[in-house]
C-alpha cells in the first residue's frame, strides 16, 4: 500500500480501534443474534410461521458478526493480533465461513481488486470479478448461456449464495497448494460446528435446530453476498488493465459508496463506506463513516442509492469502450450487429 498517498495519509487518525466501541459494538451483535434465535426457538414451538420472520432480524445480526470477522481479518478490530484472531475464530461458527482461510483469500481480493489483469485472483470470481464484453462474445453459445445462467440475479445472489457459506465454505475449495494452516482451519471449522449444532441438536431437537438455524443463514447469505458484489460490479465501477491500475483511482473509482438507511447501516456494519475501507483497511468498521465525513476526497465519490444497488445486479460485463459494465443484453445486441455485418458482407 502506498504509504505516501494523500487520501491514505489523511486516513491514518482513524485506524486505531477504540476498545470501548469495539465490546459495544461485540456485545450488541452477539447478544442481539442470541436474544433473537431464542426468541425463534420458543416460537417454532408454536408455529414456523411465527418464527421465521423472527430470522431476518437474526440474519442482520449475523451479517453485523460477519463484519466484525472482517475486521478481525484485517487486524482492526483490537490491537492484539491474538485478541483479533480469537475473535474471528468464535466469529465463524456463527457466519459459517473459516476464519484463517477467508482471511487469507480476502487478503488476496485487497490485492487485485478491478484489476482486469489479475481476476484469477480475486477468489470467489462471480462474486469479485467481471468479464469483459470481449470475452463473452468470443465464447460459443453454448458457454455464453452458461454464463448468463449462472451470473443471473436469481442464481447468483439468491440460490447460490446459500450453497456457498452452508457447504461450499465446508471445503478449502479456493486454497493455493501452500496454504497449509489454512486448509487445517477449514476442517477445524467444520469439528467446532460439528460440536455445536450436535450439541444443540441433542438438546433442542435436530429439526428444531434446522428450522431456526437454516432460515438465518439463508437470509445473512444472500444478504451478505449482495453486499460484496455491489461493491464492485456496479454500472460505473472502474475497472482497469494492470498497466493502468492505480490505488487511489481503484479505491474512489472501483468501490462503491452505498448510502444506506440508518438502520441497514448499523445492521451491516457500515460496509457501505467501501470506498473508506479499501484506502486503508485497517479502519475498523465503526470509524468508516467519521473518516469518510474527515476526508473531502471521499465524500466527491458518488453515492450508490439502495435502488441503483438493486438495478446494478444486471450489470455484469466490463465493457472497455464505454468504460462501464453493461448487462448481457448490450453484448448480445453488439453480436447481432456484428452477425449482420457478416451477413451483408457475404451476400
Amino acid at each position: 500500500m502506498p504509504q505516501l498517498d494523500p487520501v491514505f495519509s489523511e486516513s491514518l487518525p482513524f485506524q486505531a480501534p477504540i476498545l470501548a466501541r469495539s465490546l459495544v459494538q461485540l456485545s450488541t451483535s452477539f447478544g442481539g443474534f442470541f436474544v433473537t434465535c431464542a426468541a425463534m426457538y420458543l416460537c417454532v414451538t408454536v408455529s414456523l410461521w411465527i418464527a421465521l420472520p423472527l430470522s431476518v432480524i437474526a440474519a442482520g445480526f449475523l451479517v453485523r458478526i460477519f463484519i466484525i470477522q472482517h475486521d478481525c481479518g484485517h487486524g482492526s478490530f483490537f490491537k492484539s493480533r491474538r485478541a483479533n484472531g480469537l475473535l474471528g475464530t468464535v466469529c465463524s461458527l456463527m457466519t459459517l465461513t473459516p476464519y484463517a482461510f477467508w482471511r487469507r483469500q480476502h487478503a488476496r481480493h485487497h490485492g487485485s481488486w478491478n484489476n482486469l489483469d489479475r481476476r484469477a485472483a480475486s477468489g470467489l470470481d462471480i462474486y469479485s470479478s467481471c468479464m469483459t464484453v470481449a470475452e463473452y462474445r468470443a465464447l460459443n453459445r453454448w458457454r455464453r448461456g452458461l454464463v448468463r445462467v449462472t451470473s443471473h440475479p436469481i442464481v447468483a445472489n439468491l440460490l447460490l449464495p446459500p450453497i456457498v457459506f452452508i457447504l461450499l465454505y465446508r471445503t478449502p475449495f479456493d486454497a493455493a497448494k501452500g496454504w497449509k494452516r489454512e486448509r487445517y482451519a477449514v476442517y477445524l471449522t467444520n469439528l467446532g460446528l460439528a460440536g455445536l449444532l450436535g450439541g444443540l441438536g441433542l438438546v433442542l431437537g435436530y429439526g428444531r435446530v434446522a428450522a431456526v438455524q437454516l432460515p438465518i443463514m439463508i437470509v445473512a447469505s444472500i444478504v451478505g453476498v449482495w453486499l460484496f458484489s455491489i461493491q464492485h460490479r456496479f454500472e460505473h465501477a472502474l475497472w482497469s488493465p494492470e498497466g493502468s491500475w492505480d490505488f487511489t483511482a481503484a479505491s474512489l473509482r472501483s468501490t462503491s459508496y452505498l448510502h444506506l438507511p440508518r438502520v441497514l447501516q448499523w445492521f451491516t456494519g457500515n460496509i457501505g463506506f467501501h470506498h473508506v475501507h479499501h484506502v486503508n483497511p485497517r479502519i475498523p468498521n465503526y470509524r468508516l463513516e467519521e473518516c469518510h465525513n474527515a476526508n473531502v476526497a471521499l465524500q466527491s465519490v458518488p453515492k450508490l442509492t439502495l435502488y441503483a444497488a438493486v438495478k446494478g445486479l444486471r450489470h455484469t460485463l466490463w465493457d472497455s469502450d464505454r468504460e462501464c459494465l453493461v448487462p448481457f443484453r448490450s453484448a448480445t445486441a453488439g453480436l447481432r450487429s456484428v452477425a449482420g455485418l457478416q451477413d451483408l458482407k457475404n451476400s
